[in-house]
């Protein structure tokens, strides 16, 4: 009792004492808190944005962990169950299981890079190279001015690659048209009910329909490119187009033939519809789904934007190759072959491809994808994941593209797996880099319009032996930093040779054309 009256004579003392220091405080101490309230103001907005950004992060980490939890359900699931899991959920993992791995779930989710641009920090390095594509501008123009006396971009380059570009654009019309009715009438032939010899006759004219396609699709683009002699980029429109169509086809048939199978033994629901297969044309994935996410509306100043940050992507790499690398190699093929020579230009070139590697990637796999996927409000918009945080090669492989590896994850990895009964994942991983190597191997062929596997040897050759050295287990940054310096180095040997044998080939030109005369390398042997 005597402690409680001697604290309530505390609290007394110390609210009298308070009142009096109240009354005793100056008037300008008033006027000074009024000058503090738009202080106050501003501070509370600033924790509101504050509160509002934490949610939203809180949000997001709630939504992947619910998303993990129902991946580890789905896989506590038994094996027999696993195959009424067919159907993508809305919102779940990104995979699920499957009788040999995964199989792709599409979902709602941004690219990494449009996350990452709304810190700050991060768009302030999107401003240097912005910056960076300014200076080469000046300089180009300060050049010009100077030496010449004139006012004028260079851009012979670009028009030089572009040339010929209506050509590419109306051989690609039958290309597009084969791939939109072939494979999906030849899929309603086979969908037919089986009615004895007419059945067989319907499914042996869809095959015959798919041949024709597939000869199509090889042949027509090869013949104009050669023919025509069409320069760099005009060769890329169709030898990109030429692979996205086979893949996508390949899916669409993957994906469709065991429904209608089951369909047909009245499991199943038939065919998919025509308007989801011109869709899945036209979509940024090579995974065909009778349906994706999609976004609520269509965001336009997105998709401009992305589509200019495309064209100041094409104009950055071409300053590039223009003050950067034809200075260095156009003359390089006259003088006698050194070892010397090779590495200096070996070196010389590893910053302009680092700078090549990034623009390649940014301008297609982040602006064109991106942009196609907001106009066609496609939900899921993972073209890659954070491959420059990689410390191996195989992580590297996996994020880099994410669009072109779940491709060869699904179809070649895992049906490979299939084929093989499951034992043999060293073969079936062989066999998916394998054919990578020679599907790359074969667009540099087609777009540089020469053999020269120095893609396909460091793809194979020294890409082979890091993906099985530098493993996953390797986390530390020190292998961050050799995968960067290796990936710098690799560039370098890419630009150098292939420069070279550019500017080779036209030097020295053959003066019989032979089998050996256009596998061997010119640039060996020319020294005109």
């Amino acid at each position: 009792m005597e402690t409680r009256a001697a604290r309530g004579r505390n609290r007394r003392q110390n609210g009298e004492g308070l009142g009096k220091k109240q009354q005793e405080q100056p008037a300008g101490e008033g006027n000074t808190e009024t000058h503090r309230a738009p202080d106050l103001v501003k501070w509370t907005r600033h924790m509101e944005a504050v509160k509002t950004q934490l949610l939203e992060q809180a949000q997001e980490q709630l939504v992947e962990l619910m998303d993990r939890a129902m991946w580890e359900a789905m896989k506590s699931y038994p094996q027999q169950d696993k195959s009424l899991l067919s159907t993508p959920p809305t919102s779940s993992s990104k995979t699920h299981g499957s009788s040999f791995g995964k199989r792709k779930v599409f979902i709602l989710r941004k690219s990494l890079l449009d996350e990452l641009m709304e810190v700050q920090h991060f768009r302030t390095i999107y401003h240097m190279f912005i910056a960076g594509l300014c200076v080469f501008i000046i300089s180009t123009l300060a050049i010009d001015i100077i030496d010449e006396g004139r006012l004028g971009l260079e851009l012979d380059l670009l028009i030089f690659s572009f040339g010929q570009l209506p050509l590419a654009l109306i051989t690609w019309v039958p290309m597009f048209l084969s791939t939109l009715l072939v494979p999906y009438q030849a899929l309603r032939l086979w969908a037919r009910p089986a009615t004895g010899g007419i059945w067989m006759l319907g499914a042996g004219l869809g095959c015959v329909l798919l041949a024709a396609h597939v000869a199509l699709l090889c042949l027509l683009p090869i013949h104009v490119a050669v023919e025509c002699q069409l320069p760099p980029a005009s060769r890329s429109v169709l030898v990109f187009e030429q692979v996205r169509l086979l893949m996508k086809s390949y899916s669409f048939l993957r994906e469709a033939v065991p429904g209608v199978h089951c369909a047909r033994g009245g499991k199943g629901t038939g065919a998919p519809s025509f308007s989801s297969y011109l869709y899945f044309l036209f979509c940024p994935t090579l995974i065909y789904r009778e349906t994706y996410p999609r976004t609520p509306n269509i965001r336009w100043n997105y998709v401009a934007k992305n589509f200019a940050q495309t064209l100041g992507c094409l104009l950055y790499a071409c300053f590039i190759l223009g003050r950067l690398c034809v200075p260095v190699f156009a003359n390089m093929s006259k003088e006698p072959f050194s070892t010397r020579a090779l590495v200096l230009s070996i070196l010389h070139a590893m910053v302009p491809g680092i700078f090549m590697l990034l623009l390649i990637f940014f301008a297609f796999l982040h602006c064109w994808l991106n942009a196609f996927a907001e106009m066609l409000r496609f939900g899921d918009r993972m073209f890659y994941r954070d491959w420059w945080n990689s410390t191996s090669f195989s992580n590297y492989y996996r994020t880099w593209n994410v669009v072109v590896h779940d491709w060869l994850y699904s179809y070649v990895y895992q049906d490979g797996l299939w084929l093989l009964g499951g034992r043999a994942r060293g073969a079936a991983m062989l066999g998916t880099f394998l054919i990578s190597a020679m599907v790359h191997e074969y667009i540099f062929c087609f777009v540089l319009g020469f053999f020269y596997p120095v893609i396909l040897m460091l793809f194979l050759g020294f890409g082979g032996l890091l993906n099985f050295a530098m493993n996953d287990r390797n986390t530390g940054p020190a292998w961050n930093v050799l995968m960067w310096t290796l990936l710098f180095l690799g560039q370098g040997i890419q630009v150098s040779l292939y420069c070279q044998e550019w500017y080779a080939q036209r030097h020295c030109p053959l003066s019989q054309t032979t089998f050996w005369g256009l596998v061997t390398p010119r640039s060996w042997s020319c020294h005109p």
